[in-house]
């Protein structure tokens, strides 16, 4: 018989016990765009099971979780739950020597300067952040960008200018373009790459790459991650012309009912 027990610990978090001993933990939490996401970490099939009967039970509709596309155990316990396939993600790796990537030459436009790591002021990257948001949400939707990425830079968050790149016109002072890297340990993620709608196809998404993979590369990194929705031509296209290594995928999985 089984002697599992499911405790809601907090409004978002689950444990599975058995003997009192945690066995299995289930979580959620809502992205910027509304959506509640989960993820379940169990010990065996059965408390993965329960934990996701009682987190389903509980929660709202719609519920979305992120499979790595090779793990074809985790997202059959999932499909087992009633989640099937929304989106799809790949998973690359960047080379960050100029020499391989090609981007030693790469320069910003005429009248656009690159602000490497840690030099962007707090207020302009906060309204640079707003501003693409914003763009992204009235064209494909802020549910189309990767699950990883951060929530908005609003006035509660903590904005750590160690973590972005920026392009800022000369001129105006006025900042258009950001890359985020999130300092994982032994291989950097770059966690969003994006430009003001109006400056877009002018070689800035290129030359804050080559800023922050020179930058890398100098400190003695070798490779980079990031994640990118298979429907973002534009990005995978960049990746593809750098050389970067298609990795894998993670599917993003929808519970309606």
């Amino acid at each position: 018989m089984d002697t599992t027990v499911i405790t809601r610990v907090a409004d978002t978090q689950w444990h599975a016990l058995e003997d009192d001993q945690v066995v299995g933990r289930g979580e959620a939490w809502p992205r910027l765009d509304g959506r509640l996401f989960l993820s379940i970490d169990s010990w065996h099939d059965s408390a993965f099971g329960l934990l996701a009967d009682a987190m389903l039970a509980d929660l709202p509709r719609p519920l979305y979780t992120m499979v790595d596309e090779a793990d074809v155990d985790l997202r059959s316990r999932w499909e087992r739950a009633g989640f099937t396939i929304r989106r799809r993600e790949w998973v690359y790796f960047l080379p960050t020597d100029p020499q391989v990537t090609g981007l030693g030459s790469a320069q910003p436009p005429s009248g656009v300067t690159i602000l490497p790591l840690g030099e962007a002021e707090k207020d302009p990257l906060r309204a640079l952040d707003r501003a693409i948001r914003d763009e992204v949400e009235a064209s494909v939707g802020w549910q189309e960008m990767p699950a990883e990425v951060l929530p908005r830079l609003d006035d509660a968050a903590v904005v750590d200018p160690t973590k972005y790149a920026v392009a800022m016109e000369v001129e105006s002072g006025e900042y258009v373009g950001l890359l985020r890297v999130a300092p994982v340990p032994r291989q950097p993620r770059i966690g969003l790459i994006a430009v003001r709608a109006d400056r877009q196809r002018h070689g800035i998404a290129r030359a804050l790459l080559a800023e922050v993979l020179g930058s890398l590369h100098r400190s003695g990194v070798r490779t980079a991650s990031a994640e990118v929705g298979e429907r973002n031509r534009a990005a995978t296209t960049l990746f593809d012309t750098i050389g970067a290594e298609h990795a894998g995928s993670n599917v993003e999985v929808v519970l309606h009912r």
